[in-house]
């Protein structure tokens, strides 16, 4: 697949302040946070601790932080920290950690102690985007003096709580739209050729280069072909362009690229990807694939 021109700017220059602006100004509100998450978020109040911990200066009234956490945390009990939202426009990642809540959570309170932190970017669910309003990747910045406000409210909530982390799944999808807009639009941002556009046709894990943990993502690939299909790979053995550390997971630098990922010292950790634009899937199935990652991952840890 050719790289496609972009709507906004030169080709070969990077974009300054203009072009995000006018990449701003061209984006619209396409669905409501406060009523498709926020809403879930609070009706958990009766069984779990439910914790506002920050609010997006674009809009502090409309895109309030939620964390959802067990109740009768315990020191002697490990604690695992579930993600979801950091790219916005990544439904199941947000409806994923808020079903997990749902339907699961308290089944693992009496072994772990569990945070969740389900929307980390709510313009960009709201607005269905990869970026945040500065035209920023949240999942490229979990960094010290984030230039993202998404995930500096993350960083600075770990910070505070001073827990350390035994686990970390933060769920994703890739999706068509990474080809029809957002990978033209980043190529245009920074002024580069991308070369790799396969998609993968199902789900698969990112694990972390420097600590794969394998036996961790095999039980969550396991979990969740019980409940949807594992991306294949490609012609040439990869996912989206990187070497398979074995079926259904490849590696990333997690901390140096700045992932959401690599935001703690965590032992065993991994990023989900589903596909919700495959002929043999859908919205719900793509839900219940991260509930069954979450879980797999969950009860292996249970065996250790």
């Amino acid at each position: 697949m050719e790289q496609q021109a972009y709507s906004i700017g030169v080709k070969g220059k990077k974009w300054g302040d203009a072009e995000k602006a006018q990449w701003f100004n061209a984006q619209s509100i396409k669905r409501s946070y406060q009523d498709e998450v926020v809403s879930k978020i609070l009706a958990l109040k009766d069984r779990f601790d439910v914790e506002q911990y920050g609010a997006l200066s674009y809009d502090a009234k409309r895109y309030p932080l939620f964390a959802v956490k067990t109740h009768n945390w315990d020191a002697n009990k490990a604690t695992i920290l579930v993600t979801g939202g950091v790219h916005g426009y990544e439904t199941s990642g947000v409806q994923g950690a808020i079903r997990f809540i749902e339907t699961q959570a308290a089944n693992y309170s009496d072994k772990f102690n569990i945070l969740v932190t389900p929307c980390i970017s709510p313009w960009g669910y709201e607005t269905i985007n990869r970026w945040n309003p500065k035209a920023i990747d949240p999942n490229r910045s979990f960094y010290a003096d984030s230039s993202a406000e998404e995930s500096a409210a993350l960083i600075k909530l770990l910070a505070e709580l001073g827990v350390e982390m035994f686990a970390h799944i933060d769920l994703h999808e890739t999706t068509d739209t990474d080809n029809s807009e957002f990978r033209p639009a980043l190529a245009a941002r920074d002024a580069v050729e991308h070369t790799n556009w396969n998609i993968p046709d199902g789900f698969y894990l990112v694990g972390d280069t420097i600590n794969p943990q394998d036996e961790f993502q095999t039980a969550m690939i396991k979990s969740v072909e019980q409940v949807t299909h594992i991306a294949p790979a490609d012609d040439s053995g990869k996912l989206i362009g990187v070497d398979l550390a074995q079926f259904g997971v490849i590696n990333y630098a997690t901390k140096a690229l700045g992932l959401c990922a690599g935001v703690t010292d965590a032992k065993y950790v991994t990023t989900t990807e589903v596909y919700p634009d495959s002929p043999l899937s859908d919205d719900e199935n793509c839900i219940v694939a991260q509930v069954a990652a979450i879980t797999g991952g969950l009860d292996y840890l249970l065996t250790l």
